[in-house]
Order: C-alpha cells, then sequence, then structure tokens
C-alpha cells in the first residue's frame, strides 16, 4: 500500500483531470489507452444505484478526492457517511471539498481497506469506486467490505478488470502497476463475477471496455 500511497501523493495534482476527462490530454489519454470509456457517465451510474433520500449508513472506501461523490452527498442529507482511504493526501483534498459544499454529515477517516477499523455488519451500504484495482490484496478487502456489510445491504462501485482491452491491459502492466496507481492480480470480467458470488446473494455486473461496475446484495 505505500507504493500505491506515494504514486497518488505524486498525482495529487492530476488525478481529478485524468478521471474528469476536463483537459486535453487527458481525454487523448482515456481515448488511447482506455477505448474513450467516459468515466463521469460510469460514476452517474453507480451514483445513482443510492436513491438520494438514502437514511442508512454509507461507506465510501475508497474516497479518493470525492471529485464524483461531493454532489451526491450534498443531495444525501439524512445519511451517515464514513469515507475511507489510505492516502492522506487524498483524504485531505476529499475534506476539503465536503468543507467547502457545507456537508457535515460525513466522516474522514486514513484506513487500510485490508483491515477495516469497524465492528461486523457496521454498514447498509457501501460504495468502492476506481478503488479495487488499486488495492494488493484484493481477496482481503472483499472480505472486508462483506464483512462490515448488514444482511440485505448493497455494496457498489467500478473499477479496472483485465482482458477486454489489450491497449488498456498494456498501459496497466507496464506504467500503472509499476508506478503503483495500480496492483495486481487483476480480476477478468467472469473471475470478479465468481469472487463476487462467493459473498453476495444477487449480483449485477456490467463493463465498458476494461471499466466494470457493480450492484450486489448481500
Amino acid at each position: 500500500m505505500e507504493k500505491s500511497n506515494k504514486a497518488y501523493k505524486a498525482s495529487k495534482n492530476i488525478y481529478d483531470d485524468t478521471l474528469t476527462q476536463s483537459k486535453w490530454w487527458s481525454r487523448l489519454y482515456i481515448r488511447f489507452f482506455w477505448s474513450g470509456v467516459n468515466d463521469v457517465e460510469i460514476a452517474r451510474q453507480v451514483l445513482n444505484m443510492l436513491p438520494d433520500n438514502f437514511e442508512g449508513s454509507l461507506l465510501d472506501v475508497p474516497v479518493g478526492t470525492a471529485v464524483f461523490t461531493t454532489e451526491k452527498y450534498g443531495r444525501m442529507q439524512n445519511a451517515k457517511i464514513t469515507c475511507l482511504d489510505y492516502s492522506q493526501d487524498m483524504l485531505q483534498q476529499a475534506q476539503e471539498r465536503f468543507l467547502r459544499m457545507g456537508i457535515d454529515n460525513v466522516t474522514c477517516l486514513q484506513g487500510n481497506v485490508e483491515c477495516l477499523p469497524f465492528e461486523n455488519a457496521s454498514f447498509d451500504a457501501v460504495l468502492s469506486m476506481n478503488g479495487f484495482h488499486a488495492f494488493p490484496n484484493k481477496d482481503k478487502a472483499f472480505k472486508e467490505t462483506s464483512r462490515v456489510l448488514k444482511n440485505g445491504g448493497m455494496f457498489c462501485g467500478c473499477f479496472y478488470i483485465k482482458g477486454e482491452n489489450r491497449r488498456t491491459d498494456l498501459i496497466v502492466k507496464q506504467v500503472l502497476a509499476r508506478k503503483g496507481w495500480f496492483a495486481p492480480p487483476f480480476y477478468t470480467l467472469e473471475e470478479l463475477r465468481s469472487e463476487l458470488s462467493r459473498y453476495y446473494s444477487s449480483i449485477n455486473v456490467c463493463n465498458d471496455a476494461a471499466m466494470v461496475y457493480f450492484k450486489c446484495l448481500k
């Protein structure tokens, strides 16, 4: 996780621009290496899985910079939201966003998804956007996110999967994984479905090229 922490610290000034494709170079990067996948649209679909009138407890791990979630959380005024990230730099940016928006029902914590500091069945929903491809021990991450989720609770999110786009797989292997932004091993689409089926009674998994998004019920 330390390698990943250093990588995200070094890229904190370009992270949001890359995800939101707000710069010409980020649009070119996404178009060439990611088949033009629209992260903004994927984020919208994932966040729509959570109703604005959600009144339960939500764990967001990793919260990242909250570039996609801040506006959504501003509408979820009756929810109890806990945001966790291993990167203190990412967490600080998220906290600053929440503060500027006047969002006061969010608690931000530094921590490791592989050893979540919560009791069993603590949350009604777990959200994980653009995170699992950065977790070194994905088995533990899946176990932990399932452990803290209540029976009947929802697990939703999105991340990179291998085997869907050769150009994406190449940039992930040769650059992103070596630099620490992503951490192998990576799942194929079918491997992910199999893994989720171990923990959840209902799974709905979709993908856009090498990005997968999902909704699971425990």
